[in-house]
C-alpha cells in the first residue's frame, strides 16, 4: 500500500506511525492515535456493518472522527451527517443513500430513521478490539452540501479523491498540531482531519457548544501550529481578545472569497505565520492554494497547477482532476461533471493586470435595474474601510429598479455608532465605496449590526429572497 494513496483510513493511521504522542482532541476529551490502531469506539462490533451503507449522525466531532477510522474499508458507504444540520433531512438521506444502519451517540431519533436495519450507538470510550481487517472494500464517502434552499445534495467521493492533494511523505516535525474551525463532517474540515491522519500529527477539533473565544483558548493551550477556517470564521476570531492566545505558524482560509482586508488583518495578527488561501468545493475538490498574501490568484495558476486542469468559461472557474467527486446520489440527481469531466464551480472571476479575482457566485447576483451586482465584490471594498470588521451585502426590493444594494456592517472595536455620528460614518463608508465601485454597486443603505448570520459550514448565510 502506498501511503500517499491509502486503501483505508485505518491503514493510513497505521502507516503514518505513532512515534510521538499525537492525538485527536475534542472539547470533551482527547484520544491518543496509538489507541485507535487497536481500539474500537463501536464496542468491537464494526464487523457487523461490513458491506453496509452507514450514516454517521453524532452529537460531537470526536465521536464522528473515531467512527471514521473504524468504518472506512469495512462499510460499503459512509455518509457524514453534519452536526448542526437539522434531523429533518435524515429521512431524505436514508432514502437517497440506501442507508442500512445509523451509527450515532444520540439516544433517540423518533420517526426520522425509517426502514433502517441496524441502530448501533457509539460507545463513549475506546475499547480493545481485534476483528479481521482483511478483505477491505473501497468505501464511498458521501458528503452533504450546505445549500440554503431545499435538501442538501449528497456528493460521492473516495478516500483517494479526498486525499489526492495531501503529500504524507513530506515529513512534518513532531510538534505540528493541526486545528480547524470547520466541522470535519464538511469538506473543508474533513480535509484537515485527513491531513492530520496521513501526516501523523495531532488535531484539535472545534465544537458548536463552544464560543469562539473558548475554542481559541483551547487551541492555544494545545499549542496549535496549523489552523484553517473560512474568512467568516477568521473575522469572528479577530473580534475576540483570545486571538492572541494562539501563535500559529500556518494560517489557511477557504470556503469563501479571501479579500485583501482579511488577509491583511490576519498578517497583522500573526506576522510570523505563513498565510494561504485555497480554492476548493465539495464537488470539485481542492484545486489550488495561493501563498503570496494577495487576494485572487495569478493567471499562471490556470496553466501551471500540477495534477489539476483549470479553465475559465463564461467567466466561471471550471475544474477537472482526480480530486473531483464521482457523482451525486439520489433519484433525478444532476450530473456533477460536464461531458468532458469538468466541474462548473459557479464561481465567477475577472482578470485584472495578470491576476484573477473572484467577484461572486453566478447564482448570487443582485439585479439593480437590469445591471448585475455581485455582493462579494461590494463586501470586499467595504471590508477595507478601517472602521469595518465584517459586512454582508444583500438586495432589498425596490419598486423602481427591482432591487437596491444594502449592506449590513459590523464595525471594528475601535469605531462604533455610539462613539461617532452613525449617519456620518455611513456616509463615509458610502464615499469610500464610490472611490472604487460603479455608482450602481454602491450601497443605497448601510445598517450597523452586532452580528451577521453564519451558516453551519462557517460561511455567511446568504438568502436568495
Amino acid at each position: 500500500m502506498s501511503q500517499s494513496n491509502p486503501s483505508s483510513l485505518w491503514n493510513a493511521l497505521v502507516a503514518s506511525g505513532d512515534g510521538h504522542d499525537s492525538f485527536i482532541g475534542g472539547a470533551e476529551a482527547c484520544a491518543p492515535r496509538s489507541a485507535l490502531v487497536t481500539g474500537s469506539i463501536l464496542d468491537g462490533r464494526a464487523d457487523e456493518l461490513r458491506g453496509c451503507s452507514v450514516v454517521v449522525v453524532t452529537a460531537n466531532q470526536l465521536t464522528a472522527a473515531l467512527t471514521l477510522f473504524e468504518l472506512d474499508g469495512i462499510a460499503r458507504r459512509i455518509i457524514l451527517y453534519p452536526g448542526e444540520l437539522t434531523l429533518d433531512y435524515l429521512p431524505f438521506v436514508v432514502d437517497a443513500a440506501e442507508v442500512d444502519a445509523v451509527v450515532s451517540d444520540r439516544t433517540t431519533f423518533g420517526s426520522n430513521v425509517p426502514h433502517v436495519r441496524y441502530f448501533m450507538p457509539c460507545a463513549h470510550k475506546i475499547v480493545p478490539q481485534n476483528y479481521d481487517r482483511s478483505g477491505q472494500c473501497q468505501t464511498e464517502w458521501v458528503l452533504l452540501t450546505s445549500g440554503t434552499v431545499g435538501p442538501p445534495k449528497l456528493v460521492v467521493h473516495t478516500l483517494s479523491s479526498l486525499t489526492g492533494v495531501i503529500r504524507p511523505n513530506q515529513s512534518q516535525p513532531g510538534n505540528v498540531v493541526w486545528s480547524t474551525f470547520y466541522d470535519i463532517r464538511r469538506y473543508g474540515g474533513l480535509q484537515i482531519f485527513l491531513r492530520a491522519t496521513l501526516t501523523g500529527t495531532s488535531l484539535i477539533l472545534s465544537s458548536p457548544e463552544e464560543s469562539t473565544s473558548n475554542f481559541l483558548a483551547r487551541a492555544g493551550a494545545h499549542g496549535v501550529t496549523h489552523i484553517s477556517g473560512t474568512p467568516s470564521h477568521w473575522r469572528r476570531a479577530l473580534m475576540s481578545p483570545s486571538i492572541r492566545l494562539m501563535s500559529p505558524e500556518y494560517v489557511r482560509l477557504s470556503g469563501e472569497i479571501a479579500d485583501q482586508a482579511i488577509l491583511n488583518q490576519l498578517k497583522t495578527a500573526y506576522p510570523q505565520a505563513r498565510l494561504a488561501h485555497a480554492f476548493a468545493t465539495t464537488e470539485a475538490g481542492v484545486a489550488f492554494e495561493v501563498n503570496d498574501g494577495q487576494s485572487g490568484f495569478p493567471a499562471t495558476v490556470v496553466e501551471q497547477t500540477q495534477n489539476v486542469e483549470i479553465k475559465i468559461e463564461d467567466q466561471t472557474l471550471r475544474i477537472r482532476s482526480s480530486r473531483t467527486a464521482n457523482r451525486y446520489l439520489g433519484n433525478h440527481a444532476p450530473e456533477i461533471k460536464d461531458a468532458v469531466g469538468f466541474v462548473d464551480t459557479r464561481d465567477m472571476v475577472e482578470l485584472r493586470n495578470g491576476r484573477y479575482f473572484f467577484v461572486g457566485r453566478r447564482d448570487g447576483i443582485i439585479n439593480v435595474g437590469g445591471i448585475k451586482v455581485h455582493p462579494e465584490e461590494v463586501e470586499a471594498v467595504i471590508n477595507q474601510h478601517p472602521s469595518v470588521r465584517m459586512s454582508m451585502v444583500h438586495a432589498k426590493k425596490n419598486p423602481v429598479t427591482g432591487a437596491i444594494v444594502v449592506a449590513d456592517v459590523i464595525l471594528s472595536a475601535s469605531a462604533t455608532p455610539q462613539e461617532s455620528n452613525g449617519n456620518e460614518l455611513q456616509r463615509e463608508i458610502m464615499h469610500f465605496c464610490r472611490q472604487t465601485l460603479s455608482s450602481y454597486k454602491v450601497p443605497a443603505m448601510i445598517n450597523f449590526v452586532s452580528t451577521l448570520p453564519i451558516s453551519e459550514s462557517g460561511k455567511i448565510a446568504r438568502s436568495n429572497a
